[in-house]
């Protein structure tokens, strides 16, 4: 047999199955109840509370939060618990995988980010790097 024979009798590979997308972030309860709070404090429409990251602290990168009156073109939307939150897709790589949780302990209240792509961060805790 030939190799021009035995090529036109190949079949073609079937075509891979599209892996699932990893859910970009997730919310805890707690979380989503103080981000309900804070839109009801407000006193004003908020399409949701936007997340993003930048450059900033000693260790490379911070977390941002703020309102967002309007959807952005590019945002990444997530919708759960009741809450909406767009994520700036700047941010997107450096969030896969993020856990939003919000803690009150007797020396720090505030949200909290469990990232596992982070690959350590500054001693205050502020900034992280991946």
């Amino acid at each position: 047999m030939s190799v021009e024979t035995a090529s036109a009798e190949r079949k073609p590979a079937a075509p891979r199955p599209a892996r699932p997308r990893p859910q970009l972030m997730t919310i805890s309860e707690s979380a989503a109840a103080r981000v309900k709070e804070l839109i009801a404090q407000r006193g004003k429409p908020t399409a949701g509370v936007r997340i993003g990251v930048r450059t900033k602290g000693c260790s490379g990168l911070s977390y941002t939060l703020e309102y967002a009156d309007e959807k952005g073109p590019k945002d990444e939307v997530i919708e759960a618990q009741g809450i909406t939150l767009l994520v700036d897709p700047k941010a997107t790589l450096f969030l896969i995988g993020t856990e939003m949780d919000y803690v009150e302990e007797k020396l720090k209240t505030g949200f909290v980010f469990k990232n596992p792509n982070e690959k350590g961060r500054c001693g205050c805790g502020e900034s992280f790097h991946v």
